[in-house]
């Protein structure tokens, strides 16, 4: 897990893919985070995106950092309403505070239930580990 994280704390975008039925839906996102051993994103509840991972919590994730390298993060995330996870979360990405608060109403996060991460290039082998 942290090594997943590290890549995407680097390469400062990554790409969370949900579906819609059966349309694929994909936006960038930026914020990322660990708590208690759990890869964690942020979102706003009002979102489409929120209601489509409630709905399917099947997501994956790409992105690439500078030195060529990228990953894919395959799994399933679940809502956690817990005010301690969302301080958390807005101490690991204070930009966000401008946007959100903890008790705003809003304010969403979800981890990793369960995932698989592997990060390739086009000059090594791909290194594939769990969440």
């Amino acid at each position: 897990m942290k090594k997943a994280l590290e890549f995407l704390q680097e390469s400062g975008t990554f790409y969370l893919a949900t579906t819609e039925g059966d349309q694929p839906r994909v936006r960038p996102f930026g914020a990322v985070f660990e708590y208690e051993g759990k890869l964690y994103i942020l979102t706003n509840n009002t979102k489409n995106c929120f209601k489509q991972m409630l709905q399917n919590p099947k997501v994956e994730i790409s992105s690439m950092n500078k030195k060529g390298q990228w990953i894919r993060i395959t799994g399933e995330v679940s809502n956690d309403d817990r005010r301690e996870v969302k301080e958390v979360a807005l101490e690991s990405a204070p930009s966000l505070k401008s946007m959100y608060s903890i008790d705003d109403g809003i304010f969403a996060v979800l981890y990793f239930t369960k995932g698989t991460a592997t990060i390739s290039s086009f000059t090594a082998e791909p290194e594939t580990f769990s969440l």
